[in-house]
């Protein structure tokens, strides 16, 4: 999954905001192609000041243009987007930090040259 609005920010600032109230959420998406559905979705970093409501206006316009051509499950799909559109998305701040964690080694310039 690709995070967004995290450029330019390190690691010790991301954890800094999440500690304020930032998180990482995500909302679904259905798109039909030939019988076959795909779900998925972007992860947003919300920072603590921004809500997640224009994030969320975005996926559920989308779901409500694309989602009904899957039948019959389309109607399911609008209807759970409008879910986490008044729920604020689906939390995945923890795992995007342990991924972050684990991806995204700390650099010390100092130590590079010791052997």
């Amino acid at each position: 999954m690709k995070t967004n609005n995290i450029e330019g920010l390190t690691m010790f600032e991301i954890n800094v905001l999440v500690q304020q109230g930032g998180r990482f959420v995500a909302f679904p998406n259905a798109i039909s192609k030939i019988m076959k559905k795909i779900k998925g979705s972007n992860v947003y970093f919300v920072r603590p000041e921004e809500h997640t409501f224009k994030y969320a206006l975005r996926h559920f316009f989308f779901n409500l243009s694309a989602s009904w051509r899957i039948f019959p499950y389309g109607p399911i799909y609008v209807i759970k987007s409008i879910y986490f559109l008044v729920k604020g998305g689906k939390d995945y701040t923890q795992d995007i930090l342990n991924e972050l964690k684990n991806n995204n080694p700390i650099y010390h310039p100092d130590l590079q040259y010791l052997h």
